[in-house]
């Protein structure tokens, strides 16, 4: 029998373009007054869109404008971008990463875990178990869900819940609450599976209404909700705001046409500005297998217009109705999973096993519904934030909240506000360590890993 011989195969050709022509970072405060302009050219790939805000959003940067071209072999952004206080971006060695970061290096181990000012605790969260979650949401439900990881001995080192159109999602980090290391036992992991598939099965028993699932490894928390909620079709049903009864303010105006000159479907979409409103759109237009050829964009005032010349992977537009709809559909539901009006309370404790139980509970019987949540730890203080309605999805009033600072401000400090995504808060309100716990939950992609 003839022997076959295969050509050999460099495994590093994949990475040759990059080698030849490596990605040219510039960032500018010279060109513009009132903001910081990242300027990113390099060999165009699949995915680097993303790539390239995610990094900007998980710094907590406001994108006011942007411009995207990479029609071609070529990929060429312009971000204008602020901090959370709308000035520049001045820091040296928050510079210094947002170079490297989208540079030639930018996807090394290093890199990710020298972010300057991003250690905030989730460092010391060590080995791990990832545990997903999504089910019909209810109220109680995070209560239920950190009692029984409570009562099997795991402590919740982090965690970021999003619930919408009566679905929850969560991705929580725990690890064993004596040897602070993550849970391998098959039989223990059974135990804990079986247990929190019956909390969010609830009186159903259909195994289609909740899923759990393990994972060693990890995964950006924020992308992996969306993917999670996408998954399980949290667009479809009786559509995306029967959960909340979102003021016009909030109402997306999402259109889809055609530009018949080159050849894209041009989806556009004006709402209300907000953070990450940007990776939101993009995420979701990714994980639904558009690429984004083009993009313009712009905030007027608290408005924002996002503009995406997108194709399908196979390189077709949306000529169909249905295509269309679903994809106006999706974006509303990315626009609203992180829109959650109402009170947050942001909570700061010394950590201790069991503490996401207790609070928890706490909410649960002042008939507090958590809308949103994002758990994690400073050093040896755990920090969580709860965005709240009562169960009826009311906004709460003013007696709970006296009541739940008598019965928890002499062990933890509490901070009450609007959601900074319904109302722009007032300056005293945003003083503090406050101010970045709204977005704390970006960080734990940076040094979870």
């Amino acid at each position: 029998m003839a022997k076959v011989c295969w050509p050999y195969f460099d495994p590093e050709y994949e990475n040759l373009s990059v080698r030849i022509n490596p990605p040219r970072v510039s960032v500018d405060n010279t060109s513009c007054r009132d903001c910081t302009v990242v300027k990113v050219d390099s060999v165009n790939k699949p995915g680097i869109l993303l790539e390239v805000v995610q990094i900007l959003t998980d710094l907590d940067f406001i994108i006011t404008k942007a411009y995207v071209s990479s029609d071609g072999g070529w990929f060429m952004d312009v971000f204008h971008v602020t901090d959370q206080q709308g000035k520049q971006i001045t820091d040296g060695k928050t510079i210094d990463y947002i170079e490297r970061a989208l540079g030639p290096k930018g996807h090394t181990t290093d890199g990710m875990k020298n972010c300057p000012g991003k250690r905030v605790g989730v460092h010391c969260v060590g080995n791990h178990t990832a545990i997903e979650l999504i089910g019909r949401d209810r109220p109680g439900l995070l209560s239920e869900i950190s009692a029984v990881l409570a009562n099997l001995h795991f402590n919740v080192a982090a965690a970021e819940v999003w619930t919408h159109n009566r679905r929850i999602a969560c991705v929580l980090y725990v690890n064993d609450d004596t040897t602070s290391r993550a849970v391998g036992e098959p039989n223990r992991l059974s135990i804990m599976e079986e247990q929190l598939k019956h909390i969010l099965r609830g009186c159903e028993d259909d195994d289609k209404v909740a899923r759990t699932s393990f994972s060693m490894g990890f995964t950006h928390i924020d992308r992996r909700l969306h993917q999670m909620l996408f998954a399980d079709r949290d667009y479809e049903g009786g559509g995306v705001t029967t959960e909340v009864d979102y003021p016009p303010s909030f109402k997306p105006k999402i259109t889809v046409e055609r530009c018949e000159e080159k050849g894209y479907s041009v989806v556009s979409v004006r709402c209300k500005d907000r953070a990450k409103l940007m990776f939101d759109i993009v995420c979701t237009l990714t994980d639904m297998q558009y690429v984004v050829f083009h993009a313009n964009i712009s905030s007027n005032g608290p408005y924002a217009l996002q503009e995406y010349f997108i194709r399908h992977m196979d390189g077709c537009t949306l000529d169909t109705e249905g295509e269309k709809e679903r994809v106006i559909k999706c974006l509303e539901a990315a626009i609203h999973r992180r829109v959650s009006e109402g009170l947050s309370l942001e909570l700061c404790a010394k950590d201790r096993v069991g503490l996401l139980s207790e609070v928890t509970r706490i909410l649960r019987e002042n008939g507090l519904s958590v809308r949103r949540a994002g758990v994690s730890t400073v050093g040896e203080q755990a920090v969580n934030v709860f965005y709240v309605r009562d169960a009826y999805g009311n906004p709460v009033d003013t007696k709970t909240i006296e009541a739940l600072r008598k019965e928890i401000g002499h062990t933890m400090m509490l901070n009450v506000k609007k959601d900074p995504a319904s109302a722009k808060a007032p300056e005293a309100e945003t003083s503090g360590w406050a101010k970045t716990s709204f977005f704390f939950g970006n960080l734990l992609e940076k040094f979870l890993a």
